[in-house]
């Protein structure tokens, strides 16, 4: 009998990125396992058309592509070569890819392939590109299927994992959960199959040290990540304010219970909420790469109105900044009024000043957002 949760984290989670393990997708290496892809996507189908009353994005992070190229080439050993298992990948994300979409077209829900690299969240452009376009993706009810770009990537094809990955995405999108599907019911606090006093853990604070302890080596010879990484990329989620269910990914519609607030495996739940979290990092930035000067009547309406701040308020520029860079937002009098992150650079935004949106695509050739900076990405400071 499953208990009820305390914490109502996953029923009230309106943003969930879904992380799958290859052992349970390609079962145990011998190839994609068709009938659970297709169940997971059903539920990830019934998610977003909100069959439970309540319409969730819903994001797929799927290892798999190295064990099903594995298949595919007639491969019974993983191998070691850094350029085999970029061969291998190439391979087996083609079949990955095919599955869920045929899976999620069956139950009338569009997917993405998204293939990304560390050097894509680790650039600031490229990161905030990412960003759009999945929660571009998210706008119109399509389930972006993401996985490592592992043909390019040369560090020893990891993430470390793809538990991390899922963090990471977590952290990108600003998820409300980070759902990790695996072969184990989830976490003890010592490993069960060598200690008989080892206890469940249904519930946990993301980021406890004593996890960390509790949780074992690596994971199998068919993926990357054992517990231990589960346990991390639950405390990198939760720095963006998604706390992190573990959870046994062959059990009945795992997904849809845990949205409907079922206990089922172990809840690290995320100590910061997820505004806040973000604010407070944009907050506590201490090196600011420039700022943009508004007139009286902008600044009353961030203060007074929570607005995002247009280029038609702004009357000056200063210092030289990118895309997705934190600034400070200065009254006329030079006081901050708050900071953000910049959706054009300073040599865009200086030819955007006093400008409506209307004029965008003339000045500068295209049109990314209405907004300098959106509310969102927005703090409001006392006077720095």
């Amino acid at each position: 009998m499953n208990q009820i949760s305390n914490s109502t984290v996953l029923r009230e989670a309106r943003r969930i990125v879904v992380k799958v393990g290859s052992s349970l997708v390609t079962n145990e290496g011998r190839g994609l396992d068709e009938l659970a892809i297709g169940e997971w996507s059903r539920q990830l189908a019934a998610l977003v058309r909100g069959e439970s009353g309540v319409r969730r994005e819903v994001i797929m992070v799927s290892s798999g592509a190295i064990a099903e190229g594995m298949k595919r080439l007639g491969w019974a050993v993983r191998p070691r070569e850094v350029h085999e298992l970029q061969a291998a990948a190439a391979v087996g994300q083609m079949g990955l890819a095919q599955m869920y979409e045929t899976k999620l077209r069956e139950n009338g829900t569009g997917s993405a392939q998204v293939l990304l690299t560390h050097a894509d969240l680790a650039d600031r452009e490229r990161y905030l590109n990412a960003r759009s376009t999945l929660l571009t993706l998210l706008t119109h009810g399509v389930v972006p299927v993401i996985n490592e770009n592992d043909t390019v990537v040369n560090d020893e094809i990891k993430f470390g994992d793809n538990d991390t990955l899922g963090a990471l995405v977590a952290n990108l999108v600003e998820a409300d959960a980070l759902v990790i599907l695996t072969d184990q019911k989830g976490l003890y606090t010592a490993d069960p199959r060598r200690d008989p006093q080892a206890q469940f853990v249904h519930e946990a604070r993301a980021g406890d040290p004593a996890l960390e302890a509790m949780a074992g080596g690596a994971g199998t010879s068919i993926g990357r990540g054992g517990m231990l990484t589960k346990i991390l990329a639950a405390r990198r989620a939760a720095g963006s304010g998604a706390s992190t269910v573990i959870a046994w990914g062959r059990e009945p519609d795992v997904l849809l219970r845990l949205t409907q607030g079922e206990a089922i495996g172990t809840l690290l739940v995320a100590q910061t909420a997820k505004q806040q979290a973000r604010k407070q990092w944009m907050a506590d930035h201490l090196q600011l790469r420039g700022a943009v000067v508004i007139d009286a009547g902008a600044a009353a309406k961030l203060r007074g109105e929570g607005k995002s701040l247009l280029p038609i308020g702004m009357t000056a520029v200063d210092g030289d900044f990118s895309r997705g860079d934190v600034i400070a937002v200065r009254d006329p009098a030079g006081s901050e009024v708050a900071r953000g992150l910049a959706n054009y650079s300073s040599a865009e935004a200086r030819l955007l000043c006093r400008k409506p949106s209307s004029e965008f695509e003339r000045l500068l050739g295209y049109v990314a957002e209405a907004e300098m900076v959106h509310r969102d990405n927005l703090v409001l400071t006392t006077g720095r």
